[in-house]
């Protein structure tokens, strides 16, 4: 019996030793190939991943930081306007209560403002009417001024007189001088304004500067003449009579 047992027990670790011998173990401190694979691809994937971010950060800075150099020659002079509408030189006279058109270019401009503000100035009140506003920049400026309208809401009413166009930066103030290529307050357009006058019937008619009767001034200018006329004729006839030209 005890010797069946010891055999049953021999034969078991004699299984087991062939089964352990033959099982493909690695040798001790070796990794899996695929671990392997795994953690290289975990890591390549991460570091491709932080150069991405990167780059994409490089060149979003570069693009918002960039800047565009602009040579201006600084005896160029500041930018001014040249009148389209009237053309340039043309003496205008519009009636208040119509629609005022003026058009014009922008000369020896190299910086653009982004917009414009444009006024009629009166040296005759030293009053400054707003025609536009904080205008939108554009190579070729145009307003259209309804005077009509502007005179209705007006609290410095518009005078029959002469006024100056003037164009300039609207981020600056009217009276900063600009630098050369910049915008200066353009004022070389000068017109004029006029208000007409309601209809009166002719028989209607007053002229407060007529009178009937003759002024100081001009009853000595007929007396004058009268006198200077009375001795005409008397010096002729004494001359006439001394030679006898009136004998018989």
């Amino acid at each position: 019996m005890r010797s069946m047992s010891r055999l049953f027990i021999l034969c078991l670790l004699l299984l087991l030793g062939t089964v352990t011998s033959a099982w493909p173990w690695r040798p001790h401190g070796e990794l899996l190939r695929r671990a392997d694979t795994t953690a290289a691809e975990s890591a390549t994937t991460g570091a491709a991943a932080t150069t991405e971010s990167t780059a994409t950060g490089k060149s979003s800075g570069s693009s918002s930081n960039s800047t565009t150099s602009v040579s201006i020659n600084p005896a160029a002079g500041a930018g001014g306007i040249s009148m389209l509408i009237p053309t340039e030189g043309a003496t205008s006279y519009y009636k208040i209560g119509d629609f005022v058109t003026l058009e014009w270019n922008y000369t020896s401009l190299t910086i653009s403002p982004t917009a414009v503000n444009v006024v009629a100035s009166c040296s005759l009140n030293s009053a400054t009417y707003t025609i536009s506003s904080n205008m939108t920049m554009s190579p070729t400026g145009k307003v259209v001024w309804d005077t009509k309208k502007y005179q209705a809401n007006a609290t410095v009413p518009l005078l029959t007189a002469s006024y100056t166009l003037i164009v300039w930066d609207a981020s600056k103030a009217l009276t900063e001088t600009a630098s050369a290529g910049y915008l200066s307050a353009a004022s070389s357009y000068i017109f004029g304004m006029y208000s007409s006058q309601p209809y009166t019937p002719l028989n209607g008619f007053v002229c407060a500067t007529c009178s009937g009767a003759f002024s100081e001034l001009e009853r000595l200018g007929m007396k004058f003449t009268f006198g200077m006329f009375a001795i005409t004729v008397l010096s002729f006839t004494w001359f006439a009579g001394g030679f006898g030209l009136f004998s018989t």
